[in-house]
């Protein structure tokens, strides 16, 4: 976990820095892939304030807490940002796309490389058949973000096309539809 502390108004303390970054460590329960977070503390009179900004896997969750206690304060925004990512996981569990029965099935085969650049009869590797369902896009994302996977091929629930969802470097989406003449 990559974790950037700002101090505002204060005076900048390795204590207060260590226990931050002690109580986010929490949050890898929820989310395993690589998290950056961003801690702001601030002192205006009497009013101790933190804000986090946590980003992975594409999500970006912000809460801020404020109380007279700065310690208290960072407890309760990790608590804030850790029912958040708990709601969030859990609409992630319970989505359930709807139920559509026009699931395609494609013959996926592997051939050698050999048999493609000599222009010989081609040897089949390995064949696999897979279940290509219906699905909107939003889904398909969706899918592709719970599952850790890189791509999702699936078919247009609306205009059932077969079409591929994947996750680009910079940790977007990218969809791949065939050009309609």
């Amino acid at each position: 976990m990559q974790i950037t502390t700002t101090f505002r108004h204060m005076e900048q303390s390795d204590a207060l820095k260590g226990y931050a970054a002690e109580k986010l460590e929490r949050v890898k329960k929820y989310i395993d892939e690589p998290i950056t977070a961003q801690v702001f503390l601030t002192v205006e009179k009497i009013r101790h304030m933190a804000e986090v900004t946590l980003t992975a896997k594409g999500v970006t969750i912000k809460a801020a807490e404020e109380t007279n206690d700065m310690y208290a304060a960072i407890d309760a925004v990790v608590d804030k940002i850790e029912r958040q990512l708990r709601r969030y996981k859990e609409r992630l569990k319970n989505h359930k796309p709807a139920v559509d029965n026009r699931a395609l099935e494609v013959q996926k085969t592997i051939l050698t490389a050999e048999s493609i650049d000599q222009q010989q009869e081609p040897v089949i590797v390995r064949s696999k058949t897979i279940t290509i369902k219906p699905m909107s896009v939003e889904e398909a994302v969706m899918q592709v973000d719970l599952l850790h996977k890189d791509f999702l091929v699936f078919t247009d629930s609306t205009t059932e096309v077969i079409n591929v969802v994947y996750r680009r470097k910079d940790g977007n989406y990218g969809l791949i539809e065939p050009s309609r003449k």
